[in-house]
């Protein structure tokens, strides 16, 4: 069956200048390589500008009302992106996954020690690790949007600072049909890129801290700045003839 594009979607969640100015710089990376694909924003600056198709007031904001709002999404195929996030790859065949699963999202990268390990209310075996919920898609309705709204309220239960310890219990314990993304749709490490050949694996989304450290050398700058991320994007891109 064809891909109903009108169906797909991209969403930001940030609040605060800094978080708007990188979902800015990410947006801008899906419309430089997917202008097919609808980009929707939720923030609490009300000047807020961008490539966006719709921007939406947030007005209690926290460090990670991205839980609060992404059951607020219009599109009925979501892709949730951070702001440290640079989509390098068109993502049609990505949105055809929810033809056949509920939501599909990578395991954390790093995920043996620490917070990555830390229970919620039961145990769960080490072999479900934490899965990284910066590059996450899903269904905008049914049994999955469903899921969305009990992730939000369990993180407001459990009171933790990070959103995936919840999100990993609730994952164990659903019965939604959920993919795990092979890493190359959420690269956390340049180092990936280093030794990786085209024929194990091809970047289609970096997601890399180092993006939030490049806006704060470059303020106000967006990813076509002349930062060494922004040529590393570029070498992607070019790799990937886009």
């Amino acid at each position: 069956m064809a891909l109903n594009e009108s169906e797909c979607g991209a969403i930001f969640v940030a609040t605060g200048k800094f978080h708007t100015d990188a979902a800015v710089a990410a947006a801008q990376s899906v419309r430089d390589t997917n202008p097919w694909l609808a980009i929707d924003l939720f923030t609490d600056q009300a000047d807020a500008a961008g490539p966006f198709d719709r921007v939406v007031t947030i007005d209690d904001g926290h460090r990670r009302s991205k839980v609060d709002y992404m059951p607020q999404t219009r599109f009925p195929r979501t892709l949730y992106l951070d702001g440290d996030t640079r989509v390098v790859a068109d993502l049609k065949s990505m949105f055809e996954l929810l033809d056949r699963f509920d939501m599909a999202i990578a395991h954390a990268h790093a995920r043996n020690g620490g917070r990555q390990t830390k229970i919620w209310r039961q145990e769960i075996p080490e072999v479900f690790p934490q899965h990284n919920s910066g590059v996450l898609l899903y269904r905008g309705e049914g049994k999955a949007l469903e899921f969305m709204v009990e992730w939000r309220d369990a993180y407001c239960e459990a009171a933790f600072r990070w959103d995936q310890i919840t999100l990993r219990e609730l994952m164990w314990t659903s019965d939604l049909q959920i993919y795990a993304l092979p890493p190359e749709y959420n690269i956390r490490y340049r180092k990936y890129l280093d030794v990786w050949t085209p024929r194990e694996a091809e970047a289609k989304i970096l997601h890399m801290a180092e993006f939030y450290e490049d806006l704060e050398r470059v303020p106000g700058e967006l990813s076509r700045s002349q930062s060494g991320l922004a040529r590393l994007v570029q070498r992607v891109r070019r790799r990937l003839n886009i």
